[in-house]
């Protein structure tokens, strides 16, 4: 079951809210393995058991069950982060996995039961399948259910300072329904708006002149902190600006203090670090900014007042 885009947090009382994870979605199954453990299918039906061993230990007492849910991790500031993920998304080398396991300790974020001891609670309203899933003993299982909060708004500013995904509210008198997205699930996701230093830019595909995106960083104590690519945003007039802008401040050399992946750096020019620009752009905290939009360029601010903030 898929959540709709909301436009407004919803109140009253047939209302919960809970936080929206940034990981992995994923059912459990307990009771279709022969060996009895249990199976986890991503949202796209593949099978991705065998990445995730420390999360396959079934609830205790529990013998048959499939429950919704969403696999996280943290980055190094606290926050969940689909990108710490992903190292281990596709390893199925026992041994590799092992390793990642230890380095990278993931969690699964239950917020929904489907099946219970052989009862199909999908038709069942979600305030009953909520009371089913927190009688769960999920204690040595890797496995959380999240709380959640009858108050959406306060939710959403407090997710938003927090600098996590956004919020997601669901009516109490929701059924279940499997692979459709429905209007009794709505999601918030935060926008947050900062302001980056230009360090290079990327001509459209095909051209050499047309400027498609920029490559942006963070002033840091140790020199310029790369932090990815922009391109969303950038039409035709704000290309137009923009290459005329950075043309004058063309380089040899990247100035970012540590290494531009190879697929943002292949074909940069690099400019001179003195351009700052606002993005837009999903949650706060992240090494490299999620899925950012270019907004304007600050006449106002010098990359000194950046570090300087």
């Amino acid at each position: 079951m898929l959540a709709t885009a909301g436009t407004h947090v919803p109140t009253g009382e047939e209302w919960r809210h809970e936080v929206k994870w940034d990981g992995v979605r994923a059912l459990a199954a307990l009771g279709g393995d022969p060996a009895g453990g249990v199976t986890l299918t991503s949202r796209n039906g593949n099978r991705i058991t065998p990445a995730w061993p420390e999360l396959v230990t079934p609830p205790a007492g529990v013998r048959d069950l499939v429950v919704d849910g969403e696999i996280i991790a943290l980055n190094e500031r606290g926050l969940p982060d689909f990108r710490v993920l992903a190292e281990r998304m596709h390893v199925r080398n026992a041994a590799t996995v092992a390793r990642l396991a230890a380095r990278i300790s993931a969690t699964y974020m239950v917020f929904d039961v489907l099946r219970l001891d052989g009862e199909d609670l999908c038709a069942l309203p979600l305030r009953e399948r909520r009371r089913r899933l927190t009688d769960l003993d999920l204690g040595r299982s890797g496995w959380q259910v999240p709380t959640t909060y009858d108050d959406g708004a306060m939710l959403y500013e407090a997710t938003r300072a927090q600098g996590l995904e956004g919020i997601v509210s669901k009516r109490l008198d929701s059924t279940y329904r499997p692979g459709e997205r429905s209007p009794h699930w709505l999601k918030f996701p935060h926008r947050h708006r900062g302001s980056f230093v230009v360090g290079g830019w990327r001509a459209q595909v095909g051209t050499s002149d047309r400027l498609a995106a920029l490559l942006v960083g963070e002033p840091t104590a140790g020199g310029l902190a790369y932090r990815g690519r922009v391109g969303s945003g950038i039409g035709p007039k704000q290309s137009r600006a923009l290459t005329t802008l950075l043309a004058p401040l063309a380089r040899t050399s990247s100035p970012f203090a540590d290494d531009v992946p190879r697929v943002d750096s292949d074909g940069t020019v690099w400019v001179e670090p003195v351009v700052v620009v606002d993005v837009d752009t999903h949650g706060l905290g992240y090494e490299r900014l999620r899925q950012p939009s270019y907004q304007g360029v600050r006449t106002d601010l010098t990359p000194d007042d950046l570090q300087e903030s």
